[in-house]
């Protein structure tokens, strides 16, 4: 497997679109279009949420029949949430208007909203983005990321992974995009994001990668406790490579390591781009005693609001890392653990079994400065491991979110 440059029209016979509207946004795209010019096998995961958008709603029924499908549209501005029947027949709108201009069912075209909860949507808007969005279809890398700024909200940057691997000299690709930068958090992060491949592979067996792939990337970001009602990541597969994935094969081994390097990338993304963030914030639970322990105790340690404020003031406070770690409802020998942190290419000890390193406040502060900010936390009693990530918690986050839907 190797990465490469792309999104969702990097994989053979995809194509997507970008168009200004007007549902909410003026002077800026706020609707795309992913199209699959041959039928896709389709997975997806949703929000665990019990309150949840109608077009999820809409895309679980879809997703659940098993049937093929040919396109995604997806909105910015309005979250098509808490909005009744009427919200529910705008989205069949919504699809019936692109599957109309694309000629093909309804069914076949799945939805995703992201934006103010509670607003409906428009139809007009609907009508007319639905016919622009066929006008300017295209399977360029512009297309792709002209697509994935129309989904962006309070993202700053637009938000894409690609990689492709060769199955007896044939390329198979897989590439995706992602929105998401507020309202995330682990048990799928609030996003929408749709991931494209020309491999063919049965549905069941794309729906299990796609689930596990979830497990170790976007269920393990998180920027601050909140879990949306529009959670959707869509996986479309069309088969025009011409490898087909079956299970027990080195192809199966090569697509699920594609599936899970493009999810996470965008995963990290997401992290990296949380409202009013400065830093990423990656932490390690290495030598733990199980997976799932590992994945309870990072997820503890980047959800921790004094972490958080901590690590936007460059500030080594080492012992609400460990407070965290204690309270994520695990047990573990607090006497062992090692904190390292890791920033820039060099690494610092700040705790070693349990008590302070002596290290350098200076250099410490100095790493914590970075971009991108690594803890490692040793816990000295087995061989399982969990990344999670997140980012630093700034004045900027409660700007934003304090006058959000003005």
């Amino acid at each position: 497997m190797k990465k490469i440059e792309g999104g969702v029209t990097a994989a053979k016979g995809f194509q997507a679109a970008a168009a200004a509207a007007g549902i909410k946004y003026q002077g800026r795209t706020d609707m795309a279009l992913v199209y699959s010019q041959d039928p896709a096998a389709c997975a997806g995961t949703f929000t665990t949420n019990v309150v949840k958008a109608a077009p999820v709603l809409w895309d679980k029924e879809i997703v659940a029949k098993g049937n093929p499908v040919h396109a995604v549209v997806l909105n910015s501005g309005i979250a098509n949430a808490c909005t009744g029947e009427e919200g529910k027949q705008q989205n069949v709108r919504m699809a019936e208007a692109v599957a109309e201009q694309l000629q093909i069912g309804g069914e076949a075209v799945l939805t995703a909203s992201t934006g103010v909860i509670g607003m409906q949507l428009p139809t007009e808007p609907l009508e007319r983005g639905a016919v622009l969005l066929r006008e300017k279809l295209s399977d360029s890398r512009e297309a792709a990321l002209e697509a994935a700024r129309a989904i962006m909200t309070t993202d700053t940057v637009p938000k894409e992974a690609a990689a492709s691997f060769e199955v007896d000299g044939v390329t198979v690709t897989v590439g995706g995009m992602s929105k998401g930068s507020g309202m995330i958090h682990p048990n799928m992060a609030t996003m929408l994001s749709v991931t494209t491949t020309d491999a063919g592979i049965a549905r069941e067996d794309l729906q299990e990668l796609v689930s596990a792939a979830v497990a170790d990337s976007f269920n393990m970001i998180s920027v601050d406790r909140d879990t949306s009602t529009n959670d959707t990541y869509l996986v479309l597969a069309n088969g025009q490579s011409g490898v087909t994935i079956q299970k027990g094969t080195e192809a199966y081994e090569k697509f699920r390591e594609a599936l899970v390097f493009v999810s996470t990338e965008l995963a990290k993304q997401m992290a990296a781009d949380g409202e009013g963030a400065t830093k990423l914030f990656e932490v390690q639970v290495v030598h733990c005693g199980s997976v799932e322990k590992a994945k309870k105790l990072s997820k503890s340690v980047i959800t921790s609001n004094l972490v958080k404020t901590a690590v936007y003031g460059s500030d080594a406070n080492w012992g609400r890392i460990l407070c965290a770690l204690g309270y994520a409802g695990v047990e573990f020998d607090p006497e062992v653990i090692d904190l390292t942190l890791k920033a820039a290419g060099e690494t610092l000890i700040l705790v070693q079994d349990g008590v302070a390193a002596g290290y350098s406040e200076e250099k410490a502060t100095e790493l914590l400065r970075e971009k991108k900010v690594t803890v490692i936390c040793d816990m000295k009693e087995g061989e399982s491991s969990a990344a999670a990530w997140g980012c630093d918690l700034t004045y900027d986050y409660v700007k934003i979110n304090g006058d959000y839907r003005s």
